[in-house]
């Protein structure tokens, strides 16, 4: 297995933050086609080989850098919760998403660490209610300082520089500094579990009481969409990486009355109905 040089020596070699990179919408890859875009480089084909990988064959490593470098973006959930001892907690989980909105709703998954549940975790099964607040550019290092293998009497607060907000309707404080922080409580939770009856992880669904929204990050029209220039969330990629989102390209939803009456849709069904 090759070894790769100590970061600082390669991280030395890159080139520095670009702190004025701002959000573009470029036009989509190409022409309006069905199937792969022409103009994408390395543009995927029926014969192109593929290595199955049977999980149950392979070690837990292995399949952990597997998907999480091929499932990305991953957004983050920077979690803060408290202890049954009182002791406030605040680590970063990328196995997070939202998973409902009428009641709002948002799914957190945590693996187990040496057998025995991640502190937030833990916090959030004896206490019924966390804090996910979004990750943005201006605080990505003192998030990522929250990952340290502190022990568990060690509020990550205190190491992060980070500031806690008292929230509204729990205990756990919100990140002054994120732009975007949902009050969640517990509403749901499965343990996950190898073949063997092993735990493995806790996954959670939290009900969202409450949002908080940085004013400046919501759009100009009065709505409630955020705009994601001003969001500047960060994603996890494979390894140690993080993703920037400064570029999306905007697609419309087809709608069938519209496209049904196309040549070229015409002619892929005919052509599948002669296959058929």
């Amino acid at each position: 297995m090759s070894r790769r040089p100590p970061f600082k020596q390669v991280e030395a070699s890159r080139p520095d933050f670009r702190p004025e990179a701002e959000f573009e919408s470029p036009t989509p890859p190409g022409p309006p086609v069905r199937g792969p875009t022409p103009s994408c480089p390395n543009r995927p084909t029926a014969t192109d080989a593929f290595t199955t990988i049977d999980p149950a064959t392979r070690d837990a490593g292995d399949v952990y850098n597997l998907m999480i470098s091929a499932i990305t973006p991953r957004p983050i959930a920077f979690v803060s919760s408290i202890s049954d001892k009182g002791v406030a907690n605040l680590a970063p989980f990328s196995y997070f998403s939202t998973c409902g909105h009428n009641p709002p709703m948002i799914a957190v998954s945590f693996s187990t660490k040496a057998g025995d549940l991640k502190d937030t975790a833990s916090n959030i099964l004896h206490q019924k209610e966390f804090v996910v607040n979004i990750i943005s550019e201006q605080i990505l290092e003192a998030a990522n300082y929250t990952c340290i293998d502190a022990p568990a009497n060690v509020s990550e607060w205190d190491l992060s520089g980070l500031t806690p907000v008292p929230s509204e309707t729990i205990k756990p404080a919100r990140v002054a500094e994120s732009p975007f922080a949902m009050e969640c409580t517990l509403e749901h939770s499965y343990e996950m579990k190898t073949d063997d009856g092993t735990p493995t992880g806790l996954h959670v669904l939290g009900r969202v009481r409450r949002f908080h929204v940085r004013s400046s990050v919501l759009a100009e029209d009065g709505s409630t969409i955020a705009d994601i220039a001003k969001l500047r969330p960060v994603s996890r990629l494979g390894g140690i990486t993080y993703g920037r989102t400064i570029e999306g390209s905007e697609l419309p939803r087809p709608v069938w009355e519209k496209e049904k009456e196309r040549a070229e849709v015409k002619g892929a069904l005919e052509g599948a109905a002669g296959t058929a």
